[in-house]
């Protein structure tokens, strides 16, 4: 079948809760993916920095289908090798003592910090201007974006938004009534912007003064995403050691299996009792197999420094040009600010052009391509940058054409 008979059955069979796809894919390996009409692209997107591996990675392809011929799912009355394994793991990886709740995606890994910050006895939280935490209620409850909070309101909580990097509005928000402040080390939705290098301490610092939880909301940036394991241990991106209270996972952590964990320190995660909580599937065996297979290749000797390098590449193709006015981020999450409002447009182009990336804002395009992304994927990026700005009507000199 053809990409618009496929599209023609979509629009017949699912909620427009996402509009039209843009395409419908069949395939992938490595940074490249191939829709059913067989045209190939370059992923630089990752299934929204999901695809840490890539697309049909081996030694991911072997952990779920060897862990499926043992245990597929067992639910929470028991407990898997591979779901202690994991905590245990990433534990370690945070070097602290950490208790880990298990769920099935970012929006539930924050939900579950959200009902752990009502265990302190306080209902306030701090949050920031352009954040994004999720689209179920009490996420939603964190997120700033008023056309995404409008349609559901009134949400949970008691949330005050203050400006993200700004720590003299951090001090005059959080008081001795907040359970938590919640932050984003990068924010990606807003079209990867990077706060100060004293910004993540300073928040930790203003919680803890004022008795409340500095909770770090890693979806987006952790598991080698910006070429540490965390955002918040990346020595560009903070001044001083951070030791959040909680952070939320999900997104790279399983490699494009369905995962989300929240990690508690500082005695926190003792907050929540048997029966405070609960998930069907988090936890999955096949899941957790999966976690820990990613872990493994991050691990390996080198890799991390090769997000860190191969993720400077972008940054230089787009600085390169006159219409590209700023470029930001870490690792392989990049930001690239346009000369003119017309992200659309160069979405558009450039996937007629064979490579995917994302539309963060009027002005901003995203980038979180997987984390084995060659250099010959970023050469052939390269090569179609400018054309891509052409086609999608940004003059040579800056501006539109």
């Amino acid at each position: 079948m053809s990409s618009t008979q496929w599209t023609e059955r979509y629009a017949d069979a699912l909620m427009n809760t996402f509009g039209p796809p843009k395409l419908i894919l069949a395939r992938g390996e490595g940074a490249r993916v191939w829709d059913v009409d067989g045209r190939e692209y370059v992923d630089l997107l990752g299934g929204i920095a999901v695809n840490a591996l890539g697309h049909a990675h081996p030694r991911l392809v072997e952990a779920v289908t060897t862990q499926l011929q043992t245990l597929g799912h067992i639910s929470n009355f028991f407990a898997s090798e591979p779901q202690i394994a994991l905590a245990e793991r990433l534990a370690g990886l945070l070097g602290t003592e950490a208790r880990v709740f298990f769920t099935n995606s970012g929006a539930e890994a924050n939900e579950a910090a959200f009902k752990l910050t009502r265990r302190t006895g306080r209902t306030r939280i701090v949050a920031t201007k352009g954040s994004f935490h999720g689209r179920t209620m009490g996420a939603l409850a964190l997120t700033s974006k008023q056309a995404y909070r409008e349609p559901f309101e009134p949400l949970p909580g008691d949330v005050v938004f203050v400006d993200y990097g700004d720590i003299a509005a951090l001090e005059a928000a959080v008081d001795d009534t907040t359970a938590a402040v919640i932050v984003e080390p990068i924010q990606g939705e807003a079209g990867v912007i990077v706060p100060p290098r004293d910004y993540l301490p300073a928040a930790q610092r203003i919680a803890h003064a004022r008795g409340a939880l500095l909770w770090l909301d890693e979806i987006q940036t952790g598991i080698g995403r910006t070429g540490a394991w965390f955002a918040h241990q990346h020595p560009d991106l903070v001044s001083e050691p951070v030791v959040p209270d909680i952070i939320t996972l999900a997104k790279g952590l399983a490699g494009g299996i369905p995962i989300g964990a929240c990690l508690a320190t500082h005695g926190s995660g003792k907050l929540l009792d048997p029966g405070n909580h609960g998930t069907t599937f988090g936890g999955n065996p096949v899941a957790a197999a999966a976690a820990l297979t990613v872990l493994d290749v991050v691990g390996e000797d080198g890799f991390l420094a090769r997000v860190s390098e191969v993720g400077e590449r972008p940054r230089e193709v787009g600085a390169a040009d006159p219409r590209v006015v700023e470029t930001r981020g870490a690792g392989l999450l990049v930001g690239l600010t346009l000369a003119e409002p017309r992200s659309a447009e160069v979405v558009a182009a450039a996937q007629d052009a064979g490579f995917i990336v994302n539309g963060a804002t009027p002005e901003r395009i995203r980038m979180a391509p997987p984390l084995v992304l060659t250099d010959a994927d970023v050469d052939a990026f390269g090569a179609a940058w400018p054309g891509i700005l052409d086609a999608a009507g940004l003059g040579r000199t800056g501006g539109v054409a």
